[in-house]
């Protein structure tokens, strides 16, 4: 699995659309690799995912940190035809209901903030959004607790480390020669 541009937005208004065609091409060529693109600029995706391709192992997300993003990014997304469509609801700032998009994502990953300055999270935000998931069938996996630093608050959520992750379709084999 490779993160792309895992510090950075693939989907940022200075990237030109013809680099990021270029992106999804390479993608799509090495189709050994599951690439996930996480961008918080869910219009500009809307905008140039009919000129994108979008085979199984492009999986598409946007970050949703409170109940105002999840609504404004989350259609966006389900707007595109990537076969696996993930939130990251990180860091999440406060309570988020999923329920009328579930249907068509694939993947929820929920986290705290961490830094200094980290915004606390509240376990009962964690908590529904896991059950919310469970309910649909659908992976969750809970990054961390958030706090001074990444691993601060860890990763544990009633006792149990949630590392859940969509099943992964694998290309069939091609022929040498």
């Amino acid at each position: 699995m490779v993160f792309v541009n895992s510090m950075s937005d693939l989907f940022h208004e200075a990237i030109p659309p013809e680099f990021v065609e270029r992106v999804f091409q390479i993608m799509t060529l090495a189709d050994w690799h599951i690439f996930q693109i996480l961008t918080k600029r869910a219009k500009r995706l809307v905008a140039l995912a009919p000129h994108l391709q979008w085979p199984d192992n492009i999986w598409q997300g946007v970050s949703v940190e409170d109940q105002r993003r999840a609504d404004e990014r989350i259609p966006l997304l389900l707007q595109t035809q990537a076969a696996v469509r993930f939130l990251s609801v990180e860091p999440l700032l406060g309570p988020v209901t999923l329920g009328k998009y579930l249907a068509k994502i694939g993947w929820v990953i929920v986290g705290g903030e961490s830094g200094p300055n980290a915004r606390p999270m509240q376990a009962a935000w964690v908590k529904s959004l896991r059950d919310q998931c469970i309910r649909a069938s659908i992976p969750f996996f809970f990054k961390q607790w958030g706090g001074i630093t990444p691993k601060a608050g860890g990763r544990r959520l009633d006792g149990k480390i949630w590392n859940e992750i969509p099943t992964i379709k694998r290309p069939a084999l091609r022929a040498l020669g």
